[in-house]
């Protein structure tokens, strides 16, 4: 018989677990019996799973013997246990087949059952001369091990199914990962294209009715890029590559740099007053792109939160060894229970319609801020939020 994949699990498992060896030795210690094993036992198999062999019986782990030639068979049929001393003197097994074929005098089969009740198969034990085993003792002992056994078997396959469903939804988790990726990276070419076709309408168009619709085009098309662009980033630090910066002096172009992001977020939010201050007087060191999406992502957050009635305010500076860029904006206070949640993925605050995102433009911020070996701060009042990053200048490797 061809044992299944299921079986030699249980096998190695068994064996595995340092338990049994001991319940095996304190059984042959106890009844002066030379071998003891548990087996499992079904309608048409009798396998071995582990045992102590000291009269030279011949098994090894996953051996298996003829089912119908044991007394384990009788003992699966019944649920019943059975202790013999001595088989020549025992009126039920003096002449019964499987004592004659295996040449014992003394024997135990005690079930074992799984935790659901259903039969396992069997603590047993044999040897060639008679031993006391019909006793309150012997019995009770057998009982416990089986009990024991029954007990690591479940929890074994518990151990197993979890380590199962972990893999399965690492797996799962992988694929939906990489979906997502792929789906990005895909969307990127055309909203490029839209893009750019919309800019040629604002260019060669006179109606403006067309240019009206064409600059609402471009508008969606820079928020459809940042989405993607965040939903790209995520994908990639839950895949284990995390947020990838490429450090280079960008202090004289960080300025035009952080001036484009400001007329992008125009376009994306018309009638949005967008005040930025910038006072860079020490080099900064930093990956430029990634400190534009930071900012880009700030900017509008504080569009789309804030109050339409006052400006966003933009500081950008770099002095006393110190990078900070901070947006701020009027607007109902963060609560203090919020506060601690903002920078998690798909964390989203009670907003009004038409405010949703996908919550995960400020988690992006804080991973770029971090790659940067810097942080982001949040403060909030009745008056202005606030969300700041810092990040130190010089040696930054």
């Amino acid at each position: 018989m061809h044992l299944s994949k299921d079986q030699l699990s249980e096998i190695e498992n068994l064996n595995q677990t340092p338990i049994v060896s001991k319940l095996l030795d304190l059984i042959c210690s106890t009844t002066g019996m030379g071998f003891a094993a548990i087996a499992r036992v079904t309608d048409d198999a009798w396998i071995t799973c582990a045992l102590k062999d000291e009269i030279a019986f011949g098994l090894k782990p996953g051996d298996e013997l003829d089912v119908k030639t044991t007394i384990c068979h009788e003992v699966r049929l019944s649920e019943k246990a059975v202790f013999i001393d001595h088989v020549d003197e025992n009126q039920r097994f003096c002449s019964h087949p499987t004592p004659i074929k295996y040449g014992f005098q003394s024997y135990v089969s005690y079930p074992i059952f799984r935790e659901d009740g259903s039969f396992f198969g069997t603590l047993c034990a044999i040897d060639p001369n008679p031993a006391k085993v019909e006793t309150p003792e012997v019995e009770s002992m057998f009982r416990l091990f089986s009990d024991l056994i029954s007990f690591h078997l479940n929890a074994i396959e518990e151990i197993q199914d979890s380590a199962d469903e972990l893999a399965e939804e690492k797996y799962n988790s992988e694929l939906r990962e990489q979906f997502i990726a792929i789906l990005g990276h895909d969307l990127k070419n055309p909203i490029a294209t839209t893009r750019m076709s919309a800019d040629l309408l604002l260019k060669v168009s006179d109606s403006e009715m067309v240019k009206r619709h064409a600059g609402i085009i471009k508008s969606t098309s820079f928020r459809m890029a940042g989405l993607i662009e965040n939903i790209l980033d995520f994908a990639r630090g839950r895949l284990g590559e995390g947020i990838k910066i490429e450090r280079k002096p960008c202090q004289e172009t960080l300025q035009k740099t952080l001036e484009q992001i400001v007329k992008e977020v125009d376009v994306i939010s018309p009638g949005r007053n967008i005040e930025l201050d910038m006072d860079l007087q020490e080099a900064v060191d930093c990956d430029e792109n990634r400190i534009a999406q930071l900012f880009s992502n700030l900017l509008a957050n504080a569009a789309l939160h804030g109050s339409e009635e006052h400006p966003i305010r933009a500081i950008a500076s770099s002095k006393n060894g110190e990078f900070t860029l901070s947006v701020s904006n009027a607007g109902e206070k963060i609560p203090d229970s919020a506060k601690k949640h903002l920078f998690r993925p798909f964390y989203r605050e009670d907003v009004k319609p038409g405010k949703q995102g996908l919550g995960l433009g400020l988690f992006i911020t804080a991973e770029i801020a971090r790659a940067h070996g810097g942080e982001m701060l949040v403060s909030s009042t009745d008056k202005q939020t606030r969300f700041t990053f810092k990040m130190p200048l010089g040696n930054n490797e």
